[in-house]
């Protein structure tokens, strides 16, 4: 046993759907507000054992890679922006975390996973 519980599935999910969207929401907020995006991360963080065993587990793991990844590629694009490859790096980065964003909202809207769990068979 990992520790890890199943939720209960007759469980009432409504605040933490509106929790993740909070989060879908800060993550767009850090193109004004870059601090709103490690605000996200935190609620990432703290609210992960909740969600656990939920289909918005992968909602979470969704936006937590998003915030990684995004904040790798701006690093690597900001180290090369010296040579012009930077700036391609950099809206390239841009664009895919837009697109993570959209399509997390979406799938979210739609009550749906990010990505069909692997089981153990």
């Amino acid at each position: 046993m990992s520790g890890v519980t199943q939720a209960d599935p007759s469980a009432d999910l409504t605040p933490l759907v509106n929790i993740t969207t909070l989060v879908y929401v800060l993550q767009a907020l850090s193109f004004f507000v870059g601090i709103s995006c490690i605000v996200a991360l935190i609620i990432n963080y703290v609210k992960l054992p909740e969600v656990s065993g939920t289909w918005l587990a992968s909602h979470f793991r969704w936006q937590i890679r998003t915030f990684w990844f995004s904040l790798l590629w701006l690093v690597l694009g900001g180290v090369m922006v010296f040579l012009v490859v930077g700036y391609f790096v950099l809206v390239a980065n841009a664009v895919w975390f837009i697109y993570r964003i959209v399509k997390g909202w979406l799938y979210l809207n739609d009550r749906k996973p990010m990505y069909v769990p692997v089981t153990a068979q």
